[in-house]
């Protein structure tokens, strides 16, 4: 198992995602990604604990908090954060933890691996999804 090695695998397979770090501003990076994930169909789930709503959506303090499986957590918090979302990912059963770009933690990405997670870090999920499908 590697990071980054399965992009649009996981794009293809994932669809109950938590979008951690969302922004209710709409020119946010967080924002704008979960927007678009919702225009393809995917369900998202927003993190935030300072928010109620993002993007007409309940917005949830924490991981754990989300009521329903998750299959993906994707990460818009610095890298020293992404540890606790990591763990709260494995324990919630997510299959794949996605850190946003120029998000890097090689600690919290090996934790991952090693608990069976597949693995994406310093890569845009909207980036990635429009350069394998347009």
């Amino acid at each position: 198992m590697e990071i980054n090695r399965n992009i649009p695998e996981i794009l293809r397979k994932y669809k109950k995602i938590a979008v951690v770090g969302v922004s209710d501003k709409p020119y946010r990076d967080s924002h704008r990604v979960a927007r678009f994930m919702l225009a393809q169909g995917y369900q998202v789930f927003p993190v935030n604990p300072t928010l109620k709503e993002v993007l007409g959506l309940k917005c949830y303090p924490s991981v754990l908090d989300i009521p329903e499986e998750i299959e993906l957590v994707d990460i818009f918090r610095r890298p020293e954060f992404v540890g606790p979302i990591v763990d709260q990912a494995i324990e919630k059963g997510a299959k794949a933890v996605w850190m946003q770009l120029g998000v890097v933690n090689e600690e919290a990405a090996r934790k991952a691996l090693e608990a069976g997670l597949e693995v994406v870090m310093d890569h845009c999920w909207k980036i990635e999804y429009l350069n394998y499908f347009g």
